[in-house]
């Protein structure tokens, strides 16, 4: 048996080519046919860029037409004719000198994204000199200036056409390749060029006047290169100025690390950056506190009275430099401190530095190599309004596949628990005495889903399960109707996990708080295959707002996974404000008869598909025949007359 999304989407298939084009063959054709290459980068470039830099251009663009991997040529298409036919390889870099040149020649606009082709050339470079062609004769100068009259397709249809010595079908085909708007009108504009002095065109484009590897050098506006120069000499002594004065101590680069400069003098925003103002909350404070938060959490690790770290943590926090690799959960503002900040953890833990702050809204962690200031990262995550439960556990560390919690100083005992093998013991995780956990592996990074690891933490309360999605906070998983979810204790829970844990992927980085797994309905399938097992599953986040939801569909006697039906953002469904849901998805049964079935929350009064598929049943179950590819939209209705869209 098969099961597909209700709306299924196809993907375009690519359309057939000539076939690929390897590095190595397309590098052997551009250096071989290299002078010819040149020639046609040069005749097809505005000639309004001047001839030194039409020549530095031309050079550039050819050295930027080799693919940086093998490549397929169904962006060129195949010659028609057998004097057309030229060596892949060739037609590759030359359709991309083409493309390159003819996008130089556009306008630069402001909404649109300028091309790299459109700007001057990085390399190659000539310093203190200016290079132009050999001169030629009237007949090479009466051309250059009609082709200036050409746009730069027709240029490019003129140079196929007499260079080249392509056909009109190919010329068409090859500007089109290359990006050109209207082919037929450039080749409309070549044809209006007649060649001066009864010459054919291709004589006169291969004359040393079109030929930019044969160069003439002559000096440029020597005065204006010494006002510059006097300028560029200046300015570099006022940087030299401003870099000592911003070295000096008490104002940035010395002992900052990676943070940036300051850029104003506040009295509360020094303050907050000052290492020994940073708060620090007593060992036994939890106990006696009103509250079980992270504002309870003591200060911990073996480098809480290490000042300098202290500092550049709280520096670079402010004014993150430009080496900085920053990330923030979505919701969370990455500014700098309120305040003084809350010191939760300051220690070494696998070659990393790490310190841990906590503002009364984000929970930020500072990271940077040990002996090596520069290579920073800063994380921020959201957790105002955590409770007991939300703030037990912190990702301290990250490293080769595995992670690294500190536990909450009134978790017990820690445990890794394998959603995915519902009947396995959970296996002990040692901590040592900060309270950081021994490395466990981690689903977050994981490619594939053959074991999706969980922290399992006891405290006074109970055992609790918390899943690693990617950031600083773990997610707490929970199971059972979203009016009353409950954490994740029994077998029966364990199992309806083991059906949707690999589904945890898509809300991975997502700002998420908890997860709730609900079987919310069964349904007997047609045809005597036995029943089968709708679940939604839907995660919360710590802004509020952006919740994802999934309906799952399992088959009986399907491993693994459940199917995902459908899956929608923002919208209350499974949720405590509106716990319920319908979803629907296309079966295919044994006897190979496709089925629409569509399974709904008890509260639902009926069901109904439309469109591709018609059909209607009383319950909040329905199963339709239908064919294969088929679409339909589905709604239910509630007790009291209201109808309720699935999700989407």
């Amino acid at each position: 048996m098969s099961t597909q999304e209700l709306a299924p989407s196809a993907d375009p298939s690519p359309e057939p080519g000539s076939g690929p084009v390897d590095v190595e063959q397309a590098e052997a054709a551009l250096v071989e046919h290299y002078p010819r290459l040149v020639r046609i980068a040069y005749l097809v470039l505005p000639p309004s860029l001047g001839r030194n830099r039409r020549v530095l251009t031309a050079h550039a663009l050819v050295q930027r037409s080799l693919p940086r991997r093998r490549t397929s040529g169904a962006a060129l298409p195949g010659a028609r004719r057998a004097e057309d036919a030229v060596d892949p390889g060739y037609a590759y870099v030359r359709g991309e000198v083409l493309r390159q040149a003819l996008a130089a020649g556009l306008p630069l606009r402001r909404r649109a994204l300028p091309q790299r082709a459109q700007f001057p050339p990085l390399l190659p470079q000539v310093w203190g000199l200016r290079l132009f062609p050999r001169a030629g004769g009237a007949d090479e100068l009466a051309l250059d200036q009609r082709l200036s009259a050409l746009s730069g397709p027709g240029r490019a249809a003129y140079v196929l056409r007499g260079l080249e010595r392509q056909g009109d079908p190919e010329v068409l085909r090859v500007l089109a390749a290359a990006g050109a708007e209207d082919p037929e009108a450039a080749l409309a504009e070549a044809d209006g060029v007649e060649a001066p002095g009864g010459f054919g065109g291709a004589a006169l484009l291969e004359s040393p006047e079109f030929d930019p590897c044969s160069l003439q050098a002559r000096p440029p506006d020597l005065m204006r290169r010494r006002q510059h120069g006097r300028a560029a000499l200046a300015a570099a002594a006022a940087v030299a100025v401003c870099g000592a004065l911003l070295g000096l101590p008490g104002d940035g680069w010395g002992r900052n690390g990676a943070a940036a400069p300051s850029y104003a003098r506040n009295p509360a925003a020094e303050a907050a950056l000052d290492p020994g103002g940073v708060k620090r909350v007593e060992a036994a404070a939890w106990r006696v506190s009103s509250r079980t938060d992270l504002s309870v959490w003591p200060a911990r690790g073996g480098l809480t009275g290490d000042a300098a770290l202290l500092r550049r943590a709280l520096a670079v926090w402010a004014r993150p430099g430009p080496t900085v690799h920053t990330s923030a959960t979505p919701g969370t503002p990455p500014g700098p401190p309120m305040g003084s900040p809350q010191l939760l953890y300051a220690g070494e833990v696998d070659a990393v530095r790490v310190v841990l702050f906590y503002d009364g809204l984000r929970v930020v962690r500072y990271a940077e190599p040990v002996g090596d200031t520069s290579g920073a990262a800063l994380d921020f995550a959201r957790t105002d309004g955590a409770d007991a439960v939300g703030s037990a556990a912190l990702v301290v560390s990250r490293a080769a596949g595995n992670v690294r919690y500190l536990t909450a100083p009134w978790v017990k005992e820690t445990a890794v628990r394998d959603l995915l093998a519902p009947a396995k013991e959970a296996r002990p995780l040692p901590r040592d005495a900060s309270g950081v956990t021994e490395p466990m592996p981690t689903p977050a990074t994981a490619r594939s889903c053959e074991r999706w690891n969980s922290l399992q933490v006891r405290d006074e309360t109970g055992v609790r399960l918390l899943g690693d999605l990617g950031e600083l906070a773990p997610a707490r998983l929970t199971s059972g109707p979203p009016s009353a979810p409950a954490d994740v204790t029994t077998h029966a829970a364990r199992e309806a996990w083991a059906r949707t844990a690999c589904q945890l992927s898509a809300v991975r980085s997502h700002g998420v708080r908890a997860v709730n797994s609900w079987s919310y309905t069964g349904q007997e399938l047609p045809e005597g295959a036995g029943r089968a097992e709708w679940l939604c599953v839907r995660a919360e986040t710590w802004r509020g707002t952006g919740s994802r939801t999934l309906a799952l569909f399992r088959a009986p006697g399907a491993t693994g996974t459940a199917a995902l039906a459908a899956r929608s953002e923002g919208s209350p469904a499974c949720g405590a404000r509106e716990p319920r849901v319908l979803a629907g998805v296309v079966w295919q049964a044994r006897s190979g008869q496709w089925y629409v079935l569509a399974a709904g929350t008890v509260d639902f009064a009926s069901l109904a598909l439309s469109g591709g598929v018609t059909g209607h049943g009383k319950g909040h179950l329905l199963a339709v025949r239908t064919t294969a590819g088929s679409r339909a939209d589905l709604t239910g209705t509630l007790a009291d007359g209201t109808r309720v869209s699935a999700l989407r």
